[in-house]
């Protein structure tokens, strides 16, 4: 499957402190799982499945743990003190 998501590079830094990162998507979705990747708040798709096996990532509030979970633009990804949005 090609990605055709782009993620602003100049969104995508570190973020500890708490602070929401905007990540913009081209097109109506995202897969959770890319956009967990895209954003760095996993290395690869391993880490990103174990994230969502160890249940540490919440979508809009609420535990999430399926890697294909479709995420429209105005969710809110978390996992632990990072926390993005996409737009």
């Amino acid at each position: 499957m090609v990605a055709h998501n782009r993620v602003d590079l100049r969104a995508v830094r570190p973020c500890h402190d708490g602070e929401m990162r905007d990540i913009e998507i081209e097109g109506d979705m995202i897969r959770l799982g890319q956009l967990l990747k895209l954003s760095a708040l996993a290395d690869s798709g391993a880490d990103a499945r174990e994230l969502l096996l160890a249940s540490v990532v919440t979508v809009n509030g609420d535990p999430e743990v399926r890697r294909g979970r479709q995420l429209q633009r105005g969710d809110v990804v978390a996992v632990g003190d990072q926390t993005v949005r996409v737009v």
